[in-house]
């Protein structure tokens, strides 16, 4: 046997998205230039979930980033905080589940702070997870936090068990932005394109139960 003979060959891949090309989501871009700048800090676990938001967020986003990692240099981490001289504020709800893990209630996040001046830095990871991102990085426990207020159901129908109060990556970005700007209808394009996202992983995961190629 010629060695290598039944290695499958790679599939093409996006370098954009990155996923495989055949399952590309770079058309449901939907660009919203907003005040705030984002900075995702990403679990590496979701690096490669296909029903990951994260990822076309950052296409939605212009000047959004995304950064992998559990546990950041120390070093590293507080020089991507702030960056351009913006306060940086934490999308996180104060909880008894973190308090419980020994951090300190954060500072207020003061709501006269003008989103121009505002990075909202958001955790891509499923709640233990960030939870554990929250307590290996004091950097980010020392962030004034912002909590979600009055958000509409979750569209993320792709996610088993998924209550209608816990929302995809994208959708709180999306509905942080909007808050902090003071329009919710802001994004509604970016919310509409994550449900052509949501779709096409639907008809995946489907063709993939009737034996089809995904």
């Amino acid at each position: 046997m010629i060695r290598g003979m039944n290695t499958m060959p790679r599939r093409p891949m996006c370098a954009t998205c990155l996923r495989p090309a055949a399952t590309c989501i770079c058309h449901w871009a939907a660009p919203v230039a907003g005040a705030a700048k984002v900075l995702i800090l990403q679990h590496p676990m979701e690096v490669l979930n296909a029903k990951g938001s994260a990822r076309l967020l950052q296409l939605c986003l212009p000047g959004s980033r995304i950064e992998v990692g559990e546990q950041f240099d120390a070093t590293a981490l507080r020089t991507m905080l702030g960056e351009g001289g913006r306060q940086p504020v934490l999308l996180y709800p104060d909880t008894p589940g973190v308090r419980s893990l020994g951090i300190a209630p954060p500072p207020p996040c003061s709501a006269a702070l003008a989103p121009e001046r505002v990075q909202l830095v958001v955790l891509d990871a499923t709640w233990r997870k960030s939870r554990k991102m929250l307590y290996l990085n004091p950097a980010l426990q020392a962030l004034p936090r912002l909590p979600l207020r009055d958000t509409p159901p979750s569209h993320y129908l792709i996610r088993k068990a998924h209550a209608p109060d816990q929302l995809s990556t994208l959708e709180a970005t999306c509905y942080a932005l909007a808050q902090l700007e003071g329009d919710v209808h802001r994004y509604d394009r970016v919310i509409s394109a994550f449900d052509g996202f949501v779709a096409q992983q639907q008809e995946q995961q489907a063709r993939a139960g009737r034996g089809g190629i995904s």
